[in-house]
């Protein structure tokens, strides 16, 4: 058995315009404090910050969910949560890659019931890696092991897609058009380009057509010696409001394109790499325990235990090291793009703040997560995460995002 090492570190992404842009407008308002120039050039919105504001969020955590789903007598037995997607009613639907089911939770979290069970025939799923909600009573799951895409609709199977001919590149989303938006998912070790390079690509569910339509910086060579680096510089695509967004990880960059692979937006600020310490590696084994378990389910544990001891060797050889900026970016309903910070670990735990910029590259500020959350998915004023208890057993919940009083600047 080949065993796969539980993704770790943040991969992040950017691409950079070239100098010949020619600014059409420029402006420098201050914001918190900090000026910003706007230009537009060439039809991209530029957005540079003279440094990072320091700024909360508009809207906030509420001390307690709406609901958690788990815990309680009659609720669903989770296994291994991995990716979910709130409806606009406020049901959320999750994929338990342990248990190899689509889980439906109704609005207030009382009830649920399975979409989709485990198995190759229609309707059924293997690996479901990520999954979203475009609409009301309609879920797309995409499917790792099988190689497809199942759309339901009504509780229903509405089509399946074919999409192995993608063979290395996972589902981020679906883009403006109807397609599906995808960038590169893995690496071997080994190469030697200081950077491998990864793409963005559009599929399209109608006629299977695959585009590749830009390249960027993936992954950073690791150090000599190591075959990975747990906090190199690395790349990550994200889909957001239709279009792909990106960022790489020792960069303050934010970069927005379009289905097509145009540049639209770039936003910078300045920030500097905090180095890795000792300190921020004590209690991380235990979540890299369990994010390897996760990553190979039919491990032995033996095994499990050795993958993990080579990673905190890994780690504690990188101390002092340069840590991330930030951690694997995400995008809400409302086309704002979320940017968690980033600490050893913090994959499975969740990170504990989040930097917020809307869709038209103002820095909205930083919100605090209530601890231990694991952030899947934010739409409609909600967000849907997992916590887990003393136990370390797994439950769904629910926030009502709040408003909040701050300084804009």
């Amino acid at each position: 058995m080949k065993l796969m090492h539980a993704a770790i570190g943040p991969i992040l992404v950017v691409v950079f315009l070239g100098m010949s842009l020619t600014a059409c407008q420029r402006d420098t308002p201050t914001h918190a404090g900090v000026s910003v120039q706007m230009e537009d050039s060439a039809g991209v919105r530029i957005v540079e910050y003279a440094g990072t504001p320091v700024v909360g969020a508009p809207f906030r955590f509420p001390a307690q969910p709406r609901y958690r789903h788990g815990a309680n007598p009659g609720d669903y037995t989770f296994q291994g949560i991995h990716p979910g997607a709130l409806l606009p009613d406020g049901s959320a639907v999750i994929s338990d890659v342990f248990n190899g089911e689509l889980v439906v939770l109704s609005p207030d979290g009382a009830s649920h019931g399975v979409l989709a069970g485990p198995g190759e025939g229609p309707g059924e799923v293997g690996y479901v890696g990520a999954v979203y909600a475009p609409g009301q009573g309609r879920v797309v799951a995409a499917d790792r092991n099988l190689g497809r895409v199942t759309v339901f609709a009504g509780g229903s199977v509405e089509r399946t897609v074919d999409i192995r001919s993608a063979h290395g590149l996972g589902v981020l989303g679906i883009g403006s058009s109807g397609q599906l938006l995808m960038a590169t998912s893995s690496f071997r070790t080994g190469f030697q380009e200081p950077w491998l390079p990864g793409h963005l690509a559009r599929f399209d569910m109608e006629t299977g057509a695959l585009d590749t339509v830009a390249a960027y910086d993936f992954q950073a060579r690791p150090p000599p010696g190591q075959r990975w680096d747990p906090i190199g510089a690395s790349g990550r695509a994200a889909a957001v409001a239709g279009q792909f967004v990106y960022t790489r990880s020792d960069r303050p960059e934010v970069t927005w394109r379009s289905p097509d692979g145009t540049v639209t937006q770039i936003v910078r600020w300045q920030a500097e790499s905090a180095p890795l310490t000792e300190e921020l590696l004590a209690g991380i084994e235990a979540g890299l325990h369990a994010s390897n378990r996760m990553a190979n389910p039919g491990a032995a544990d033996a095994a499990i235990d050795r993958m993990t001891e080579e990673n905190m060797a890994v780690y504690r050889a990188r101390v002092g090291g340069p840590m991330p900026l930030f951690g694997r970016l995400f995008g809400d309903r409302e086309g704002r793009v979320w940017l968690p910070s980033w600490r050893p670990g913090a994959v499975r735990e969740g990170p504990s703040r989040y930097t917020v910029v809307s869709a038209d590259g103002e820095w909205m500020g930083t919100v605090e997560a209530p601890p231990g959350l694991r952030i899947l998915d934010v739409a409609h004023g909600l967000v849907l995460g997992v916590e887990r208890d003393e136990m370390d057993v797994e439950s769904v919940v629910v926030y009502e995002m709040a408003e909040a009083d701050r300084d804009r600047g």
